[in-house]
């Protein structure tokens, strides 16, 4: 058995065809799997239990951070190393309280990956080079602060949001969840009593300020 089991869950095929192959020459690294999107990661992640999930933060249908939240419930072994093309205070913090024990940035030196596996796999908190200190330092300090209004939603409602923003209709939006119309659109007026936002235009600009989902979903 390797030492270090890994799982890659990101949307981009040619970017984890590239993080697979800089994996494979890492002495005790296995990719055991890898996912298009958050749903197929976590069914992997639970039957697989993977020491470490590299995981994109900006995925369609269920994003990297509410997957990652429920990584710890799933399989609470597993540690979660964020890959992102920001290097954004806002969602550095987010991914932390999200539970992940890395934030990886897409652009950093190939070096940093294997670095960032090895920080976590040891049980230590891994932070990419291209964050910045003072950010670093004000995230560290605001984990435990109160909660934004985006962490104050249900994993659910956030599923909702993300779905909303991404243009499903109702009818879309019970079947990717397996729901009910009804209990969609239940879900959808709890969303926008607990944001205060009671209309789709705003709740979708709303996502993507919270960086839920990218400007052009």
């Amino acid at each position: 058995m390797p030492d270090i089991r890994v799982v890659l869950v990101d949307d981009h095929k040619l970017f984890r065809a590239g993080i697979r192959s800089l994996l494979q020459g890492l002495s005790g690294v296995e990719v055991v799997a890898e996912a298009g999107d958050g749903r197929e990661g976590l069914r992997l992640i639970e039957a697989l239990l993977p020491d470490i999930v590299l995981m994109d933060i900006m995925m369609p249908g269920l994003n990297g951070l509410d997957a990652a939240a429920r990584v710890a419930r799933i399989s609470p072994a597993t540690r979660v190393i964020m890959l992102s093309m920001n290097a954004d205070g806002d969602c550095v913090l987010q991914t932390l309280r999200a539970g992940a024990a890395g934030y990886l940035v897409k652009t950093a030196d190939p070096a940093e990956l294997e670095l960032a596996i090895r920080a976590v796999n040891r049980g230590e908190i891994f932070l990419s080079s291209a964050i910045s200190q003072h950010i670093v330092a004000a995230c560290l300090g605001q984990i435990n602060l109160e909660q934004t209004s985006l962490e104050r939603l249900t994993p659910r409602q956030r599923e909702v949001l993300q779905l909303i923003a991404e243009g499903r209709s109702t009818k879309e939006i019970a079947k990717e969840l397996c729901i009910g119309v009804k209990t969609a659109e239940t879900y959808r007026g709890e969303l926008m009593k607990a944001l205060d936002i009671h209309d789709i235009a705003s709740l979708t600009r709303y996502a993507i300020r919270k960086g839920v989902v990218a400007p052009d979903a």
